[in-house]
């Protein structure tokens, strides 16, 4: 029988709460989808939280990250949902996976990165090249960290270069990106599943 899985959606946007953001709306949207193969979660904006910079799981007296790792821990599915600044993700996705690098070290009783036991996905928004280069570097870094990535594990949206308009404005999602996260979200919940029944193998040595 399988279990309930949990997802949890780390918003990247630059804006804190309550700012509308294009960031937040794909995350929603991403969670709507693995809704309705049976996943809970909802989205955390990052920028909400006093998240330090560096490499450890925690970096001392006032760091919030430790409360955002506590729920990533718990959680099967990340969605990690950035807008692209310049080309590039945001500096506070950027910094979400300089925290998650701390966990390469933090390993099960058979030797395995807890991450091992987690997918990742990556939504990004933007009205600016660069949506292809974001998914390539944040999928790279997070299985780096232990994370699996489902086939077509990537969304995202691009409005025309140059001109007004943002994600969050769209009175309807348009058919490519809901098809693109319905797969999404189908195939990051088939593989959170498979990973809960069956993990990796432990370290031999």
């Amino acid at each position: 029988m399988n279990r309930t899985l949990e997802a949890i959606a780390l918003v990247c946007t630059l804006k804190p709460s309550p700012s509308d953001s294009s960031s937040d709306v794909m995350a929603k949207h991403v969670l709507d989808e693995l809704g309705t193969h049976g996943v809970t979660g909802d989205a955390v904006r990052v920028v909400d939280y006093d998240v330090r910079p560096g490499v450890q799981a925690d970096m001392g007296e006032g760091d919030q990250w430790p409360q955002i790792l506590e729920r990533i821990k718990a959680a099967d599915i990340l969605v990690l949902s950035t807008p692209t600044w310049l080309g590039h993700m945001s500096s506070v996705a950027q910094r979400v996976l300089e925290r998650l690098d701390a966990e390469l070290s933090d390993l099960d009783e058979q030797q395995r990165p807890r991450m091992f036991s987690k997918v990742a996905v990556t939504a990004v928004v933007g009205n600016e090249d660069g949506a292809h280069k974001i998914i390539a570097d944040t999928f790279q870094a997070l299985n780096d960290i232990g994370f699996t990535i489902p086939a077509q594990g990537g969304t995202y949206w691009n409005g025309e270069a140059m001109t007004p308009g943002d994600y969050k404005d769209l009175e309807k999602v348009p058919d490519a990106v809901a098809s693109t996260n319905s797969t999404l979200a189908a195939n990051a919940a088939h593989l959170a599943q498979l990973l809960s029944e069956r993990q990796y193998p432990g370290s031999r040595s």
